[in-house]
């Protein structure tokens, strides 16, 4: 599991995973296998529930554009100059 959010977390490729996480194709081989399963679906859910049992979670939450990482293309930049 630490593996898996170390990759997401930096947005680093599988391959460039530190060795102390063990295997980068063992954690990549999870991640995948709990994506297609519904592991993290379910996960997600559950930890939702968990928060708004105890009203925990403001759906009225913004995001700053300027901190989310976005492909090129998916920016509208223009290809070529």
């Amino acid at each position: 599991m630490n593996a898996i959010c170390w990759v997401k977390r930096t947005g680093s490729p599988w391959r460039d995973l530190p060795e102390r996480y063990g295997s980068w194709k063992t954690a990549h081989g999870r991640f995948s296998r709990w994506a297609a399963d519904g592991t993290w679906a379910r996960l997600k859910a559950h930890v939702i529930a968990l928060a708004e049992l105890d009203d925990g979670i403001d759906w009225n939450a913004q995001v700053d554009a300027t901190i989310v990482r976005t492909h090129q293309h998916a920016a509208g930049a223009r290809k070529g100059g």
